[in-house]
């Protein structure tokens, strides 16, 4: 496993694993296009990949804008091998590093993402939008 800096040629491969997943699925996979990605890991914030053999099979990207955590996906055939939860620890740590105080995020409720945010230290806050549990963590955290 190969844990590194995204770039916008690995988009296609995101793309892909953001397309896959079984949980937190796009009604519609126009809703997040290439650009809105190469936006994010380029000038909004920053993202990461975990590589095995040349394949992207998670990801993970920061928003400094917004103070969110913009999107964290591993493909269903490698979930249970810690990559998400390398990529949340590289995330975050960049984050904070970058002089910021809070970070936020929001996911479905009753998913699995919603147990892993629970157990990583997120603090539940209430609903955002359509339902989704709204977490938040400080540098402090």
């Amino acid at each position: 496993m190969i844990f590194r800096e995204a770039v916008v040629a690995d988009i296609p491969q995101i793309q892909i694993v953001r397309n896959s997943v079984k949980e937190n699925m796009l009604s519609d996979p126009a809703l997040v296009s290439d650009a809105d990605c190469e936006e994010y890991i380029t000038r909004r914030g920053k993202g990461w990949v975990c590589e095995i053999d040349n394949t992207i099979v998670g990801f993970a990207i920061a928003d400094l804008q917004d103070n969110n955590i913009w999107a964290l996906f591993v493909h269903p055939e490698h979930e249970g091998k810690g990559i998400g939860r390398k990529l949340h620890d590289i995330m975050l740590d960049w984050y904070f590093l970058q002089g910021k105080e809070n970070v936020w995020l929001s996911t479905a409720p009753g998913t699995r993402a919603e147990a892993f945010y629970r157990k990583s230290g997120w603090k539940d806050v209430g609903v955002y939008g359509k339902g989704e549990v709204k977490f938040e963590m400080s540098s402090s955290d």
